[in-house]
């Protein structure tokens, strides 16, 4: 198996937008029915609205891969880099065969999350456009998180994935995500040495900045630059869940069966100074501006939400859409004062050296909250189809403000989406060449009878 930086087949369907929950759905269709000895399509399980969640498995090999797409429903670009996965496994044997594996793709973990993003999922692709039709469900919503444990799981996205995982016991679990601003990195359960020169190269080859100091990871150990490992799970209050991201989830329930868990985050719009690793010249000003910031966007959004709650009661989704703007609200102050030299934060989790990549990922991940929370509360707002608090005006001068900070100041731009599905599909590539290696011995296989022999028929609704 090559290591995901060798030439690239140029005969591979282009991405010209990220791929529809209904999109995704019938292309994996379409191509087990084209190659029905080696692809097969099944249902996993389903959504809380019903929705199927569908599984594609391509080849015949004894050791089980299994890649998650979708699992954040702002986070497209895992669809996309599925179904590139799945027309190169089909092109080239040695990815399937050749290296001894099955690639089980799941298309969408939270298809139902994904079409709430619809309107901007086909583009134009703009700053101001994709923030004011975001929508992330709220943190105890997103079905990667165990807050409760495994055995108390309550979606049904996330005992599907938990029975999938105890099904095939693989020797890779790959969770696609997707920044929206920023830079690419890899977080994993176990090391993989040579890892960050393969990312480093897929990077330089593909245009797309390395997140050299990520938000996600500002408290976890580095295993070279732009991969990072994730430390074992731990209970903690929901505020620390949501900025740490180091809580018991669907990421380390199979490191029983010696899975290694790869979480691979793709850019949409690409930010150069995440990759400067760099000492910034002054780190306490550039975090009192951050943390300033911050601070006065969330006390403005915080009166704006007061202000619009009462006349939203009625508005359909208007629970769903404020369950989120809540979280951002009860987090965010909390991160101001973290960040602010001035605040005395005499914290167990200091702030690690403030190079000019972490900098900017601090200043991003501020300006995300902010933007996030305006977007949710703009759709309650042009939802309720009037605006008796006089918000919209003040919602649209926040996002535009922050938008024009993102493009203008630290020099956003965008990342066709073919090139971020193909950033990833190589980084998923060299992920596994290298855990290849770790598990020479083949894992079980979760399906009795799937092996070299006929395909059986996919199961169609």
């Amino acid at each position: 198996m090559d290591d995901g930086v060798a030439s690239w087949r140029c005969d591979l369907t282009p991405l010209l937008s990220y791929p529809t929950v209904d999109e995704l759905a019938a292309r994996a269709a379409s191509l087990a029915a084209r190659h029905p000895r080696d692809a097969r399509l099944r249902r996993v399980g389903v959504s809380r609205a019903g929705t199927p969640l569908w599984l594609l498995s391509v080849g015949h090999g004894s050791r089980q891969a299994l890649v998650v797409a979708g699992p954040h429903a702002n986070e497209p670009v895992g669809g996309a880099t599925v179904l590139r996965l799945a027309e190169h496994a089909l092109a080239d044997r040695r990815f399937t065969d050749g290296a001894d594996v099955t690639w089980n793709l799941l298309l969408c973990l939270d298809p139902d999350g994904l079409r709430h993003n619809e309107r901007w999922l086909t583009g134009p692709y703009t700053l101001g456009r994709h923030f004011r039709h975001f929508y992330r469900p709220g943190f105890l919503e997103q079905p990667e998180w165990l807050p409760d444990g495994a055995a108390s799981a309550a979606l049904p996205e996330t005992r599907a994935l938990l029975a999938l995982q105890d099904e095939l016991r693989p020797f890779l679990q790959c969770s696609l995500h997707g920044v929206d601003v920023g830079g690419g990195f890899v977080e994993l359960t176990h090391e993989l040495p040579g890892l960050d020169r393969r990312v480093a190269a897929v990077a330089a080859r593909l245009g797309v900045p390395r997140e050299l100091g990520a938000y996600d990871a500002l408290y976890w150990p580095g295993l070279g630059p732009a991969v990072y490992l994730i430390p074992p799970p731990r209970r903690r209050d929901l505020a620390a869940a949501i900025t740490e991201a180091a809580v018991e989830s669907t990421w380390y329930h199979p490191y029983g069966y010696g899975t290694v868990t790869a979480v691979v985050e793709a850019p949409m719009w690409g930010v150069a100074a995440v990759g400067n690793g760099a000492p910034h010249p002054d780190p306490d000003a550039e975090l009192r501006s951050v943390s300033r910031t911050l601070r006065r966007d969330t006390g403005l959004l915080g009166e704006l939400a007061a202000r619009i709650r009462p006349y939203v009661a009625g508005v359909p989704d208007a629970d769903r859409l404020l369950a989120p703007v809540e979280d951002y609200l009860l987090v965010c102050p909390g991160l101001a004062d973290a960040w602010d030299p001035d605040c005395g934060n005499d914290s167990a989790r200091p702030l690690p050296p403030m190079t000019t990549a972490r900098l900017a990922a601090l200043r991003l991940a501020g300006r995300r909250l902010a933007l996030r929370t305006a977007g949710l509360l703009h759709q309650l707002v042009t939802r309720a189809g009037r605006d008796p608090a006089d918000a919209l005006p003040e919602l649209n001068r926040l996002m535009d403000a922050r938008c024009a900070d993102l493009r203008d100041t630290l020099g956003a731009r965008w990342i066709p989406v073919d090139r971020q599905a193909e950033y990833q599909a190589r980084v998923v590539r060299a992920v596994c060449a290298l855990a290849v290696r770790r598990t020479p011995g083949a894992s079980r296989s979760g399906e009795p009878g799937w092996g070299p022999g006929p395909a059986v028929p996919m199961h169609r609704e």
